[in-house]
């Protein structure tokens, strides 16, 4: 598998990216579409309720294995969706392909729960680079630990990330100390 040479390089090995800059933190965005971006991504209803009571030990805050980034998934209706809410950088914020910036890029959509396998979430990560969208799956073996397991076909064909519930704070444009 390719590795990656950038503060994305968390991501290197999960699952086989194409070559090609920052495929990490954008692979969590265009999840569902891009259409998704431009919408509401955390709309209210009795659907949000069930899924935050069903969901509720992967929701929150979580940073990834490399402490570089902090996803925030909520429930987006009946689903649950992350957001790129934290970043360890210097200099200017970093932009998303597109010139805009990666604070609050939508990188986890489509989360639904896994009816053979409870606690778990089958949803899709994006490659915003390929503007590919890979399938992946979330849960909590144990509390302040999530698993985030991204895949080709089927999940034997992937690699699980650990991350840890984030209780930091998160400075002005999405900076963490």
């Amino acid at each position: 598998m390719e590795r990656m040479h950038d503060r994305t390089s968390r991501w290197a090995g999960m699952i086989p990216f194409p070559q090609g800059r920052r495929h990490g933190l954008r692979l969590l965005a265009a999840l569902g579409g891009l259409a998704l971006l431009a919408s509401n991504p955390w709309p209210a209803g009795a659907a949000e309720v069930t899924a935050a009571r069903d969901a509720s030990p992967v929701l929150g805050q979580w940073e990834t294995r490399e402490h570089d980034g902090v996803f925030e998934i909520k429930p987006c209706g009946g689903e649950l969706c992350g957001r790129l809410v934290g970043m360890r950088y210097t200099g200017e914020i970093p932009k998303a392909k597109d010139g805009t910036s990666e604070c609050g890029l939508l990188m986890l959509t489509g989360f639904v729960p896994d009816s053979d396998d409870a606690g778990r979430w089958n949803g899709h990560i994006l490659d915003p680079d390929s503007g590919k969208v890979y399938q992946a799956q979330i849960w909590s073996p144990r509390d302040g630990v999530l698993k985030l397991r991204g895949y080709v076909g089927i999940p034997l064909f992937g690699e699980t990330h650990t991350w840890a519930r984030y209780g930091g704070t998160i400075g002005a444009r999405c900076q963490m100390p």
